[in-house]
């Protein structure tokens, strides 16, 4: 399942509306089918596994990430039936699919026809592959990641506003590998005029992976195109307007200190990227504004660390909100 999953992190911010899912099937000991989403959904994670594994999959095992759709599309056919005919003894899954139209109706079919499954293997791990669609499904809107790249002492910038480079060559290439994991990259109106930022995906192999430019506009006016090669810059009034974003499942939150407070305030991050730099800057600008907090209790409890890691000479922390 972990190798599943890895697979399935291959189609993340490429696959929305659709789920980022991955498939490994196995028989006696031998991997014969591997399959992730592809760009734009389709094909499924089960049916390019089903096509390399041919009729070998006949007594097989399938590992999947998500439970197969039970639901008809005219982009292709429901993959509890491709699985229910190439007759794998055992399909194992991840999770039950949230979406009303399978929400075990997948895993019920493969049962009717006489097929073991077995369900919730590394399923935190799963949720966590899958957060975009998760949340989708869950609170209409994308799954939003935070990034921070701060000094030791929490600054994002000196006073005058000189801030690159705050973290070294390794921090910002994980950066960009994050970009290209999102569908959509978002920034503040300030930062975008002061800036001009090109919130691309600067790494060899992924360069075609650069999301899509949302900017925070809370003021009337034209806020231009990116660089002597335009793309489409989408615009939004406030950080609840993120569901409204089409196609999005996966927002990138990138600058500056306003708009990560506002997003912060909405109670809208789901993921907080806190690069730290082993620097002092001193009087400069913060990394936040105004978040609402009334009181340091309620501070507590709200996040919870996923990783750390260093990254060159700086450390990376991610930490995901805790939500009932």
């Amino acid at each position: 399942m972990a190798a599943a999953l890895a697979l399935a992190a291959r189609g993340r911010g490429r696959t929305a509306p659709n789920p980022n899912v991955g498939c490994i099937i196995v028989q006696n000991g031998r991997v014969i089918g591997r399959g992730w989403t592809q760009p734009g959904g389709r094909p499924h994670a089960e049916a390019m596994a089903l096509a390399e594994a041919g009729e070998a999959a006949k007594g097989a095992t399938v590992y999947v990430t998500l439970e197969p759709c039970a639901h008809q599309s005219p982009r292709g056919p429901a993959c509890s039936d491709l699985l229910v005919a190439a007759r794998p003894k055992r399909v194992v899954a991840a999770l039950v699919d949230p979406d009303p139209r399978t929400a075990g109706q997948g895993f019920a079919r493969l049962r009717a026809a006489g097929i073991d499954v077995t369900e919730n293997i590394l399923e935190a791990e799963a949720r966590r592959s899958i957060a975009g669609f998760l949340t989708r499904q869950m609170l209409a809107r994308p799954h939003v990641t935070l990034k921070l790249a701060v000094s030791l002492d929490g600054m994002i910038a000196r006073a005058d506003g000189e801030s690159r480079w705050i973290t070294g060559a390794a921090a910002r290439a994980h950066v960009h590998l994050e970009r290209s994991r999102h569908e959509a990259i978002l920034v503040g109106r300030g930062t975008w005029e002061a800036d001009r930022p090109r919130l691309d995906v600067r790494l060899a192999g992924l360069a075609d992976r650069s999301p899509r430019i949302v900017i925070l506009r809370t003021s009337p006016g034209n806020v231009g195109e990116v660089g002597a090669e335009p793309r489409a810059v989408e615009t939004i009034g406030s950080p609840q307007d993120i569901g409204s974003l089409q196609g999005v499942d996966h927002l990138f939150v990138e600058g500056g200190a306003t708009t990560a407070a506002a997003f912060l305030k909405a109670d809208l991050v789901d993921r907080l990227l806190l690069y730290r730099a082993p620097i002092l800057i001193g009087q400069g600008k913060p990394a936040l504004g105004d978040i609402g907090l009334a009181r340091l209790t309620d501070a507590h409890g709200r996040w919870t660390i996923a990783d750390s890691r260093m990254l060159g000479i700086d450390r990376l922390e991610v930490y995901e909100r805790v939500r009932g």
